[in-house]
């Protein structure tokens, strides 16, 4: 299977990541993150070939494409940092997509190519779906970057994972914004026929949205920077992973489809 050749790739970066943060960095490592995130989406095009339709309609496609997405992330960071990059920020973010995967290989998760059922054949919904997990993956190498400031002495490369965590966040922000909130309630418009229903997971999604906006505007007109900032975006993080799986396994409402 595609997806697990992906979780090898990926454990094997894992291990040369530890390698490289006892003795010295081993750039093959940051390659395979880029074959995990090839494979990824390769299990995504053909489930998509295979159903007649973008393959986001359940938890277990949703983290395949979360990950896939998180990989590239980490990669292309490599990429553009070079000497500069931090380790430990990809090794913490290479982390949460193993763990992201390891729940996907759960039995309890069908993996089945099947039809979407109707109210999941709407292009809405691809739009909703897929921009929400981009703007999550910003928000996991954020979480990432705050974790490594949050246990780091040296203060340039404080500055550095602070600047890592403003970045993510910026650019995760609108992303997630027009996912989650925007093209998910012109779904529910046609899927539900109401833009808003205070179902389970759209309440938490919009608790998620503001603990973001907060980081922002703290960020913006509070000048607030370090520890407080490096907190909130964890404490963000941790709402994105219960709407994601806390809903869905805990609170039963018109998501507990997908």
């Amino acid at each position: 299977m595609i997806a697990t050749a992906a979780f090898v790739l990926l454990f094997l970066s894992l291990i040369m990541q530890i390698l490289g943060l006892l003795r010295k960095e081993v750039p093959f490592s940051f390659y395979l993150l880029a074959g995990t995130a090839a494979l990824l989406f390769a299990t995504t095009v053909l489930r998509s070939i295979n159903m007649g339709f973008i393959a986001i309609t359940n938890t277990y496609e949703s983290i395949i494409f979360f990950s896939a997405v998180i990989a590239l992330l980490l990669f292309l960071y490599r990429v553009r940092a070079k000497e500069k990059t931090l380790p430990a920020v990809t090794f913490v973010g290479t982390l949460v997509a193993i763990v992201l995967l390891a729940v996907a290989s759960s039995p309890n998760l069908p993996k089945e190519v099947l039809p979407p059922i109707p109210a999941l054949r709407s292009y809405w919904l691809a739009l909703h779906v897929t921009f929400s997990f981009i703007g999550e993956s910003f928000f996991a190498f954020a979480f990432s970057a705050s974790l490594y400031y949050l246990t780091v002495r040296d203060e340039q490369k404080k500055r550095r994972a602070d600047r890592l965590i403003y970045t993510s966040i910026g650019i995760g922000y609108p992303i997630f914004t027009a996912g989650a909130l925007i093209f998910g309630a012109i779904w529910a418009q046609y899927a539900w026929g109401n833009y808003w229903s205070w179902d389970p997971k759209e309440t938490w999604a919009l608790v998620t949205w503001i603990v973001y906006t907060g980081y922002l505007h703290t960020r913006f007109v509070k000048k607030m920077r370090g520890k407080g900032s490096a907190v909130l975006s964890i404490v963000g993080f941790c709402f994105t992973m219960f709407t994601f799986f806390g809903v869905n396994y805990l609170m039963k409402g018109l998501h507990s489809y997908g």
